[in-house]
């Protein structure tokens, strides 16, 4: 069973590196913390207003700091076509991600501080090498299911490209 994942086009690719141009998106959304995938997890399983199960996708969406500080479900292009259901709790709410252009750099690998911290680094790195001014705080972006073997997991981190 294939699990939906958003639409991007590829406007330049570099080994693990790409820039990628994003339409908006529709977001299920929780601020971090004790229970934060659970939070998500209960709205589509039908924590919500229409008690309507809702699909999952890939990936999960973090961000660590700043004001968007959270994790993030993008809803799925059917359900966001049409009335997207209101989430039963206070602490879930449903928003749109605007268009955007981001630097992406993929990589596998467990969730850890250093993993991400890494992969940051190369990020950075990359996008200075290519001239691309970024801004705002990273987002990580991760596709596969905790029990996937670290080597086989899909993680991205991305950073906002600043429009000129």
């Amino acid at each position: 069973m294939a699990i939906e994942t958003p639409d991007y086009k590829v406007l330049e690719q570099d080994g693990k590196f790409e820039v990628r141009e994003y339409p908006a998106m529709t977001v299920a959304r929780t601020a971090m913390g004790d229970g934060d995938f659970m939070r998500l997890f209960r709205y589509i399983s039908g924590g919500n207003e229409a008690e309507q199960k809702i699909a999952m996708t890939a990936p999960v969406l973090v961000q660590h700091k700043g004001e968007d500080r959270g994790m993030s479900f993008v809803v799925p292009r059917e359900v966001a076509a049409k009335k997207v259901p209101a989430p039963e709790a206070d602490d879930v709410s449903v928003d749109e991600m605007p268009a955007a252009k981001f630097a992406v750099f993929t990589y596998s690998g467990r969730r850890t501080d250093a993993n991400e911290a890494e992969a940051l680094s190369k990020l950075r790195a990359w996008a200075e090498k290519k001239n691309l001014k970024t801004q705002g705080e990273p987002v990580f972006a991760y596709y596969d299911p905790p029990w996937t073997l670290p080597f086989m997991r899909r993680n991205e981190v991305m950073l906002r490209v600043a429009q000129d």
